[in-house]
C-alpha cells in the first residue's frame, strides 16, 4: 500500500472520528470529560501527522515483511486462543477481526458474534468516542495506550484495556491487539467459559410470554370502546417493567402522532413524549413500510432521533436494544400506529423469540384499535 492510499485512509478515519465527537455531545456532563480528551488528540493528530504528511507526501511504499511459517501460525493461533487474559484483535475502526475464549467470556459475546463487528458496539455509549480514537493512534503506530472502559452487560465494573500495535505476517495494515482486565483491587480469577443455558431457562421464558400474551389480551378486551388512545395506553402499561424499560406508542402512519410514553424512573419521559415521531427515522420506516425492526447495541445515534432538548434519544436512554413494530392486522392491512420498545443497561438484548412474540401482539393491538372503533360507529347509529 503506498504512502498516499495511507494518507487517505488515515483522512477518511479522522473524518468519521469527527462526526462521532459532535454526536456525542449530547452525553452527561459527568461523560464530556473523556470526550473532550478525545477531541484534543485529534486535534494534536492532525497539527502533527495529518499536516506534515500532506506537506511531504510522496509515493514511497512500505515494503512487506515476509510469510510466517505455517507451523508457526498454528502455534500462534492455539496460544492466542488458549491465553487466560481476554484478548481480541482490532484494526483500526475497532472492527473485530479474532477474539480468543478468554475475550468472549468477559463480554458475554460469542466469537463467531463478535467477529466482523466493532467492539465500540459492546462498550457504555460514553466510552465509545475514547476507544475509538485511542485504537486510531495505535494503529497509526502512536505508542501504546492504556484507558478504562465499561462493557454493556455490566457497567458498573471498569474494565482496564491495553492497546498494542501489532503488524500480522505480512499484511500491509497494523493491527490493533486489545487486552481487557476488570479493575478491581483483588486479584484477578482466570475468567471461565461460560455453560450453556439449562433447558429450563427455555422454558421459563417461554411461560413468561404466554403470560405476557394473557395480560395483554386482557387489557386490549377491556379497553373502552371506540378508545384508540386507550389501546396504546393499556398496552403500553402491560409492556412497561416486566418487557421492556422504555415504550413508546405512536398512533397514525402518514402523520404519526405520540400518545404514550413509559420510562424508568427519573428517566428524561417528558422530553421523549414531547419529541415529533416524523423526526424518528425508525418510526418512520415502520409506519410508511411496514418494516420492523430489531437492533442490539445500535451503532447510530441518530436512528430514534433527538429529544425536545436537542439530545440523542438513543444515547440519553443508554439504549441497549431496542424493537420497533408497526401496528397492522396483517402485512397488507393499513399501519394503525407504531410501537417502540427499549432495554437499556444490564439487561438481556431483545431476542428473535420476543421480537416475534411481540409482532404477533402488535396484531392483536391493530385488531382492536379497528374493532374497537367500529363497535363505536355501530353505537353511534
Amino acid at each position: 500500500m503506498s504512502q498516499t492510499e495511507e494518507f487517505g485512509e488515515d483522512l477518511a478515519d479522522f473524518v468519521r472520528r469527527v462526526a462521532e465527537l459532535k454526536s456525542a455531545r449530547s452525553l452527561p456532563p459527568d461523560h464530556l470529560g473523556a470526550v473532550l480528551d478525545a477531541a484534543i488528540f485529534e486535534l494534536d493528530h492532525v497539527a502533527e501527522q495529518l499536516w506534515p504528511t500532506y506537506e511531504r507526501l510522496s509515493a514511497d511504499g512500505q515494503p512487506g515483511g515476509g510469510a510466517p511459517d505455517r507451523d508457526e501460525q498454528r502455534l500462534l493461533r492455539a496460544i492466542f486462543q488458549r491465553m487466560p487474559l481476554p484478548v481480541a484483535l482490532l484494526d483500526r475502526e475497532t472492527v473485530v477481526r479474532r477474539m480468543n475464549f478468554a475475550g468472549t467470556a468477559l463480554t458475554g459475546v460469542r466469537a463467531g458474534f463478535a467477529a466482523g463487528r466493532p467492539l465500540t458496539g459492546f462498550l457504555v455509549h460514553a466510552d465509545r468516542v475514547a476507544f475509538r480514537s485511542q485504537t486510531a493512534a495505535v494503529a497509526r503506530g502512536e505508542g501504546d495506550r492504556s484507558l478504562v472502559v465499561h462493557l454493556q452487560q455490566s457497567p458498573g465494573t471498569p474494565v482496564r484495556a491495553t492497546l498494542t500495535a501489532l503488524r500480522p505476517g505480512a499484511e500491509p495494515r497494523t493491527a490493533v491487539l486489545v487486552v481487557l482486565q476488570p479493575s478491581v483491587g483483588r486479584a484477578q480469577q482466570p475468567p471461565r467459559v461460560p455453560r450453556p443455558a439449562p433447558d429450563l431457562g427455555e422454558a421459563t421464558r417461554h411461560a413468561a410470554q404466554l403470560d405476557l400474551a394473557d395480560a395483554m389480551t386482557t387489557a386490549l378486551l377491556t379497553a373502552p370502546p371506540g378508545d384508540r388512545a386507550a389501546v396504546l395506553e393499556r398496552a403500553a402499561a402491560v409492556l412497561h417493567g416486566r418487557f421492556a424499560d422504555w415504550v413508546i406508542a405512536d398512533e397514525g402512519a402518514a402523520r404519526p402522532r405520540r400518545r404514550t410514553v413509559l420510562g424508568p424512573p427519573h428517566a428524561p419521559v417528558a422530553d421523549v413524549r414531547a419529541q415529533d415521531p416524523a423526526a424518528c427515522p425508525l418510526v418512520v420506516e415502520a409506519a410508511r413500510g411496514g418494516a420492523a425492526s430489531l437492533q442490539v447495541r445500535p451503532e447510530d445515534p441518530d436512528a430514534f432521533g433527538r429529544d425536545a432538548s436537542g439530545a440523542h434519544v438513543l444515547v440519553r436512554a443508554e439504549v441497549t436494544s431496542l424493537l420497533c413494530v408497526p401496528l397492522a392486522a396483517r402485512a397488507d392491512a393499513p399501519v394503525e400506529g407504531v410501537l417502540t420498545l427499549f432495554r437499556c443497561g444490564a439487561r438481556l438484548a431483545f431476542s428473535l423469540a420476543e421480537a416475534r412474540a411481540v409482532d404477533v401482539l402488535s396484531r392483536h393491538m391493530a385488531l382492536a384499535m379497528r374493532r374497537e372503533g367500529g363497535a363505536g360507529r355501530a353505537a353511534g347509529r
